[in-house]
């Protein structure tokens, strides 16, 4: 839209001071004849543009017109500049034009480009970033939305949810929603719901002022506590897959891991994930399942 390029421009102006036409047709995608239209556009506004031709020329705002960066320590200018990277990851629709605007403002907030944040997984394609930006548009909107959902069983079943908070914890995006097949306040994790659609209808509820996320995860408590023990081969993989607490390196150069765990099906192909690099101690029944499924795996290939 040209409103949006034309705030660009001159944010993008005032960030490198001195700008040729090519450059800007370039940046935007269009001819320098439409720069020039939005220049012309631009000084009927009253922005102080100038434009001079010949060697050394080019487009410059005139001296003096700048914006006030004073009401911001550097600190809090760089802890912006995070939150709106943060916020570009999520897809957020203007999180770019406002990065642009937020870097000529503060001209030291990016000097360093240090800073680039994504929440997709390796090798997801643009469809799985998209996702959030519609989630967070049936969130603010109200917007029923219904998927497919794939539980840890590989189960799918459909759902039609009423979209309450988004969530990012470990490592992971949630959707917090009223799940209109359970009656009741369910979360589901993004990586497993598939043909994500957002309906016209629209809902009234919230979510209620004293939820907490832990108090849908009343279940944990009563899981199996899984004692895992680990070759240093695989170290590399427990400080990434683990928390610290629960990660413990023994005299005996293993580590040893404890952490809850359902008895299903996603556990043990977690687990033999790591190959001969992880020995279950405990519960029996656990260790006695999983050498039910790699005796399998010997039966395929004996």
């Amino acid at each position: 839209m040209q409103i949006e390029r034309l705030v660009q421009m001159v944010f993008y102006i005032v960030k490198h001071g001195h700008v040729t036409a090519k450059e800007l047709s370039d940046f935007f995608q269009v001819s320098t004849r439409t720069i020039y239209r939005d220049i012309n556009t631009l000084t009927i506004a009253g922005i102080p543009v100038l434009s001079t031709k010949g060697n050394g020329g080019g487009i410059s705002l005139i001296d003096g017109y700048t914006i006030d960066k004073s009401l911001f320590s550097k600190e809090e200018q760089q802890r912006i500049y995070q939150g709106l990277q943060i916020l570009k990851a999520t897809r957020y629709p203007d999180a770019e034009m406002a990065l642009n605007k937020i870097s000529a403002i503060f001209r030291n907030a990016r000097e360093s480009q240090w800073l680039d944040v994504d929440f997709s997984y390796w090798g997801s394609d643009e469809k799985e970033k998209i996702k959030l930006s519609d989630l967070q548009y049936a969130i603010l909107n109200k917007h029923i939305i219904t998927f497919v959902y794939v539980n840890s069983e590989l189960k799918k079943s459909e759902r039609v949810v009423e979209p309450l908070r988004l969530v990012f914890k470990s490592h992971a995006w949630y959707i917090v929603g009223y799940c209109r097949r359970q009656k009741e306040i369910r979360i589901f994790r993004l990586s497993r719901i598939r043909h994500l659609q957002i309906l016209p209808e629209i809902f009234d509820r919230e979510l209620p002022g004293d939820y907490a996320l832990t108090s849908t995860c009343k279940e944990e408590c009563t899981l199996p506590l899984f004692k895992l023990k680990f070759s240093p081969v695989i170290a590399h993989r427990l400080y990434d897959e683990f928390q610290e607490h629960q990660v413990c390196l023994q005299e005996d150069g293993y580590y040893y891991v404890t952490v809850p765990y359902e008895l299903n099906n996603w556990t043990f192909h977690y687990l033999l994930s790591f190959g001969k690099y992880v020995e279950i101690l405990e519960p029996p029944i656990a260790r006695a399942l999983l050498k039910e499924r790699a005796a399998a795996i010997v039966k395929i290939y004996g």
